[in-house]
C-alpha cells in the first residue's frame, strides 16, 4: 500500500522545479547513491548471515585494515553510479587514486567523493555504521577528470549527505536548501521524507570526544573538556554528558537529532597528520550538512568549508555542532592555545599534572 509520505524521488522532482534550467542529472545521481545505500543496508542488516563480517587482511591507503563490508560497500557505490553518465569520476576512502570510469560509459558533469562505510570497526559488534558522500561539479564535464579537479573546498559542494544503518536506515542530505531526512520503507523499497528542515539546537549539554587521546590534545581542547567535566560547579555552571561512538555518521546523526558538539581535534601523536578525519569525503560533507542545519563546523582555527585541499586523502581536525560551543572552542584556539591550561587538574600534555617531587 502506498504511503502518504513524500518519497525521495518526489522530493527531488519538487526541488528541480525550483530550477527550470536544471537537466535532472543531480537528481539522477542522488537516486543512484540511494540505491547503493539500500544495497549496503541489506548487507549490513544480514550480519553474520550474509557472510560479510571480518576483515580481508589488507589495508587501505589510510593504513586501516579493510573490513569485508568496506570492500562490498565501495563496489556498490561504483556499480550504482558509474554507468549512467551523471558523473565524470569518483574518489573513495578505499581507493588510493580516483576511480576512472570504464571506457564504455559516458562522462557526466559531477564528481562523487565518498566514504562507503564509515565506522566499519563497529560492524562486528553490531553498532550503527554509515556511508558519507559529497558531490562537486566537474571542472571539465564530459571528460576524465584530472586528480586536481577533486581538490575543491567544501564550499563548492552542490550536494552532501550520509546514510546511517541502524534500527532503521535513514538517508540525510542537503542540496543547499536545508537538511532533510528520509527513512527507508522496506515494504516499498523507497526512502520517504520523515524530517524536513532539520536544525541543530544552538545550546547543548552534550559533547563527543575520544577521551583516550586526551594526553595529546592542545591546550585549547584541554581547557574546553575540563570545563565541561567540571559540571555545575565549574565555569560553565551546567553539567555535560560525554559521548563517543567511533562512527562519524552516528555522531552526526545524534547531533542533528538532539544537539551537541563533536570534537576530533588536532593532536601531537603524528606531525604528518594534523587531523584524523579525511577532509574531502568526511569533513566537507558533514560540514555542509551542519551549516545548512544552522550549526557550525570548524577545524578549530577556521571554517571547515573554507579549507583549500592539497591532497585527495588529506586529513583535518574537526569540530562541529551547536553554534555557541563551536565558537567557544574556536575562541580558545585563538586566545588560550599557547600555554598550559590554568585549571588545577589539567596540564598541557597529560590528564593530571605530575606531582611535585
Amino acid at each position: 500500500m502506498l504511503s502518504s509520505h513524500t518519497t525521495l524521488a518526489q522530493f527531488l522532482i519538487e526541488e528541480r522545479r525550483r530550477h527550470p534550467g536544471a537537466s535532472g542529472g543531480l537528481n539522477a545521481l542522488i537516486l543512484e547513491i540511494a540505491l547503493a545505500c539500500k544495497a549496503i543496508a541489506n548487507r549490513v542488516s544480514a550480519g553474520a548471515l550474509g557472510g560479510a563480517l571480518g576483515s580481508v587482511e589488507r589495508t587501505n591507503v589510510q593504513g586501516e585494515v579493510q573490513q569485508k563490508l568496506d570492500v562490498i560497500a565501495n563496489d556498490y557505490f561504483l556499480r550504482a553510479t558509474e554507468w549512467s553518465g551523471t558523473i565524470a569520476g569518483m574518489a573513495s576512502e578505499e581507493l588510493d587514486e580516483p576511480y576512472r570510469l570504464p571506457a564504455q560509459h559516458p562522462r557526466g558533469k559531477y564528481l562523487l567523493l565518498f566514504d562507503p562505510l564509515d565506522g566499519s570497526s563497529n560492524i562486528d559488534v553490531n553498532v550503527s555504521v554509515g556511508s558519507i558522500f559529497s558531490i562537486l561539479r566537474a571542472p571539465n564535464p564530459g571528460t576524465d577528470p584530472a586528480p586536481e579537479d577533486y581538490l575543491q573546498p567544501g564550499s563548492a559542494q552542490v550536494c552532501a549527505g550520509y546514510a546511517i544503518y541502524g534500527p532503521s536506515t535513514v538517508l540525510v542530505l542537503t542540496v543547499g536548501r536545508g537538511v532533510h531526512s528520509f527513512t527507508l520503507d522496506r515494504a516499498l523499497g523507497e526512502f520517504v521524507l520523515t524530517r524536513e528542515g532539520i536544525e541543530v539546537p544552538q545550546h547543548t549539554r552534550e559533547f563527543a570526544i575520544n577521551a583516550s587521546n586526551q594526553r595529546f590534545w592542545e591546550p585549547a581542547v584541554q581547557r574546553y573538556v575540563a570545563e565541561c567535566l567540571a559540571g555545575h560547579a565549574g565555569p560553565r555552571h551546567k553539567d555535560f554528558n560525554m559521548r563517543w561512538v567511533a562512527s562519524l555518521v552516528a555522531e552526526t546523526h545524534r547531533i542533528l537529532t538532539r544537539g551537541g558538539v563533536f570534537l576530533y581535534p588536532r593532536d601531537e601523536r603524528d606531525p604528518s597528520k594534523p587531523g584524523r578525519l579525511r577532509l574531502l569525503y568526511e569533513v566537507n560533507p558533514i560540514s555542509f550538512l551542519i551549516e545548512q542545519a544552522g550549526g557550525a563546523a570548524s577545524t578549530g582555527r577556521e571554517r571547515a568549508l573554507d579549507v583549500a585541499p592539497t591532497a585527495l586523502h588529506q586529513r583535518a581536525p574537526f569540530v562541529f555542532g551547536a553554534l555557541e560551543e563551536v565558537q567557544r572552542i574556536e575562541g580558545y584556539h585563538r586566545d588560550h592555545n599557547d600555554r598550559a591550561s590554568s585549571l588545577p587538574l589539567y596540564g598541557q600534555r597529560g590528564l593530571f599534572r605530575a606531582a611535585a617531587s
